[in-house]
């Protein structure tokens, strides 16, 4: 089987990784790829959002299979157009992925069906927005409507800051178009899951609970950033939970999406906010989640490959997927200064030779190579991950790598994964 992988990110790198182990691939390609992702498939210098490019590259290369990494091609509807041209692809279609591209839509679909989130209302205006804001009781969250990297919520401790927020969304356009409307939301204090879930839009297969840590800084500090680390599985998704939200958010919104005349297929995250033992929904994704990518696939026992057919085939019924009963910590490495400006084209230092091996992954997310170096070119630069038999393992060396791995400014949490070191299990 010919494969064609879609992004350059650390989620990328992990899946080109598990695909790579599958004894039915014969070829990989990565569009546009990075300098880690190299050493496992070939780069094709596409951009992810070039669809005419992929689609042509795709017919060119009598490509078997594609799977889409990041949120924006598949809201630009990449899968309608490969389905058009008959290509197979992974995930779902533009209207499908409005459960991502639009908060306003998700939340008028779990209104209408009954599943559980925050109270929100949404406004393309400053003044009405601002009106509403003032009848409500800090803290309160803001959302850009659109898609925004993983940016674009500003959890307000007061109600000036949710009013600035307002105004830098609706009136100064910081996040473009992705803000000219905004979600107000009703804060929510609990703790966050994430549970993703393969599903061919009929059957829904959930993978591991993994938790990610959003703030920049130690103990939840500083802004949000697109993830700093993650860990699976999660002790707070119990198997009780787990059932809970499979039968409360994840089959509801399968269902809900197939009854809309706009089913979904692929992988549907449910980004959750968990306030004494019941399960709401802050978020969904419509695509494989990053940095938790690079913390649950290490632990799927199962064939990827078989996973992905199964459900661009409408078949994930017939499968049965499996997971290995480890633990594993995935620590972010940035550069200085994200998720603000920072500087790119700094040479890498400690990489190790093999970046994927053992229990040791060193996935790149914004890397590339300049002559012999390898360096950065983005944010977030390294998704360190260490699986091993409980937490206490995989922290050891997850964090072991990390110390030797060094580049100007480079910046990491020291905290990733205490949650489940205090609740003492690293099992499931």
């Amino acid at each position: 089987m010919k494969i064609l992988v879609i992004g350059s990110g650390g989620r990328e790198h992990a899946l080109v990784w598990k695909l790579a182990q599958s004894p039915r691939v014969t070829k990989l390609y990565c569009a546009p790829g990075n300098a880690g992702i190299e050493q496992l498939a070939a780069c094709v210098a596409i951009q992810a959002n070039d669809i005419a490019g992929l689609k042509s590259f795709a017919q060119s290369e009598d490509i078997d299979l594609t799977v889409v990494g990041p949120e924006a091609p598949l809201a630009a509807g990449i899968v309608d157009e490969f389905r058009r041209a008959r290509l197979k692809i992974f995930g779902p279609t533009r209207a499908a992925a409005q459960l991502e591209s639009s908060k306003t839509f998700s939340k008028e679909l779990m209104a209408r069906y009954h599943i559980p989130t925050a109270v929100s209302q949404s406004f393309t205006d400053l003044k009405p927005a601002l009106e509403y804001l003032d009848r409500q009781h800090a803290p309160i969250v803001v959302k850009a409507d659109g898609l925004a990297q993983g940016k674009g919520v500003v959890v307000a401790t007061t109600l000036e800051q949710a009013r600035q927020a307002l105004i830098d969304m609706l009136d100064k356009k910081t996040f473009g178009q992705s803000g000219s409307r905004v979600v107000i939301e009703e804060f929510l204090d609990g703790e966050e899951l994430t549970i993703m879930a393969f599903t061919d839009g009929k059957t829904v297969v959930p993978m591991l609970p993994a938790q990610d840590h959003k703030r920049v800084g130690d103990g939840d500090t500083g802004p949000n950033t697109g993830g700093m680390g993650a860990y699976a599985p999660a002790p707070l998704g119990s198997p009780a939970l787990r059932a809970a939200v499979l039968d409360q958010v994840l089959q509801p919104v399968v269902a809900a999406m197939s009854k809309s005349g706009s089913p979904f297929a692929g992988v549907l995250y449910a980004g959750l906010m968990v306030v004494k033992g019941k399960p709401y929904v802050l978020e969904f994704n419509a695509r494989f989640g990053d940095p938790e990518t690079e913390v649950i696939l290490p632990l799927l026992k199962t064939d990827l490959v078989d996973v992905v057919e199964a459900v661009v085939e409408h078949r994930l019924d017939q499968l049965s997927v499996e997971w290995h009963d480890r633990s594993a910590v995935c620590v972010v490495m940035t550069s200085g200064g994200y998720p603000g400006s920072y500087e790119t084209g700094v040479p890498i230092a400690g990489l190790p030779e093999k970046v994927l091996s053992g229990d040791v992954l060193v996935y790149h997310a914004g890397t590339k190579r300049q002559g012999r170096d390898v360096v950065t070119a983005g944010g977030r630069v390294l998704g360190v991950t260490g699986v091993g038999p409980n937490f206490t393992d995989a922290l050891q060396r997850a964090y072991g790598t990390v110390r030797t791995i060094s580049f100007p400014g480079c910046h990491y949490r020291s905290d990733i994964a205490q949650r489940a070191l205090r609740a003492g299990t690293g099992r499931r």
